[in-house]
């Protein structure tokens, strides 16, 4: 068998992957982030709640993020690559819709992290410094920060002949390879996350002894162990493929030498797939690893979702419900929010 049939062989069957897991992530990641989204902002107790707050952005951005990655996806089905080495404009803006996305997803794990130790700590005004309204500061300035960079980074990406889709300009390799990946979107929110994490997760062992509602307590160990489980999917998913972008960058494999170019499609498909599964994982996580958080998506899916749609589809007796009927099934609902 000739090397050329063989990296034939393993350029198809690395399309063929990018196209098939790209859409088994988009399927799982529209439906998780779309509970995500449904949970936390139905049920009152999440409405006010700094971290809930950070996570609903999170999957905010994971929603939008699926959308960018199944048009990769589409792109891979019809040309056979992602089409970033055929047209300047998608080439520059499939990097900045991605990298936006990826620090704004990094930067709210961080946030929940950080927010969650604050929020568990015994010290009184350290559990005062955070308030929802900082949070909304900080997550729009990040979120600013995040477009403009993308935008600057972005914009340093050409399109070269033999190599497709590269950084073009040397001093913007030099920070990626030394400051972006290893750094600000490695390890640094690695850093940061892991750290307060732990010690949020510390904080909410001693939290007994805190004179708490126990309506309050259990929310903070909740979220405090779905938080700590989050951030160590986050660190195994993320580490992987910025190794490779820093080795990608430095050195770009080239169409001419088709054996080098097929192995290089077939690892870049196969960390890009474990890389996108950060943007898809954060409401299984919960769900595999909260008995709680189960149990409230449940009654978000049937008491709120499912009873108002036959409800407001069905017309039920085909008569109006009484008022006092709907406030005794949102006390209720509200009663079994804190089980």
């Amino acid at each position: 068998m000739s090397s050329s049939s063989v990296s034939d062989g393993i350029l198809s069957f690395a399309i063929q992957y990018s196209i098939y897991s790209g859409f088994i992530l988009f399927s799982f990641g529209v439906i998780g982030n779309t509970l995500n989204l449904l949970v936390f902002t139905q049920l009152k107790q999440f409405r006010t709640n700094r971290c809930a707050f950070y996570i609903t952005i999170e999957s905010i951005s994971n929603f939008i993020y699926q959308f960018f990655s199944i048009s990769l996806t589409i792109l891979t089905s019809i040309y056979g690559d992602d089409a970033t080495g055929r047209f300047l404009i998608w080439c520059k803006l499939r990097y900045i819709l991605g990298q936006t996305c990826a620090l704004t997803t990094l930067s709210m794990i961080c946030f929940t992290a950080v927010d969650q130790f604050f929020s568990t700590n015994h010290h009184f005004h350290l559990r005062q410094m955070c308030t929802l309204k900082l949070g909304r500061y900080l997550s729009f300035i990040f979120i600013c920060f995040a477009v403009t960079h993308s935008i600057a980074l972005g914009s340093s990406y050409g399109i070269q002949p033999t190599l497709g889709c590269i950084i073009s300009d040397h001093t913007w390799i030099q920070y990626s390879t030394y400051f972006f990946y290893p750094v600000l979107s490695g390890f640094l929110p690695i850093v940061i996350a892991s750290s307060f994490s732990i010690l949020a997760y510390h904080n909410v062992r001693h939290i007994v002894r805190r004179q708490l509602p126990i309506v309050r307590r259990k929310l903070d160990k909740q979220i405090t162990a779905m938080v700590l489980m989050r951030v160590i999917a986050f660190v195994c998913l993320v580490l992987p493929y910025n190794a490779y972008r820093i080795y990608a960058t430095n050195f770009p494999t080239s169409r001419s030498v088709p054996m080098t170019y097929a192995v290089g499609r077939l690892l870049q498909a196969i960390l890009l797939s474990i890389n996108n599964i950060n943007f898809v994982i954060s409401f299984y996580t919960f769900i595999l690893f909260s008995s709680r958080f189960r149990r409230q998506a449940k009654l978000v899916l049937i008491k709120r979702c499912w009873e108002r749609w036959k409800y407001w589809c069905c017309h039920i007796n085909n008569q109006i419900e009484p008022d006092n009927n709907i406030e005794a099934r949102n006390s209720q609902i509200e009663s079994e929010e804190n089980i």
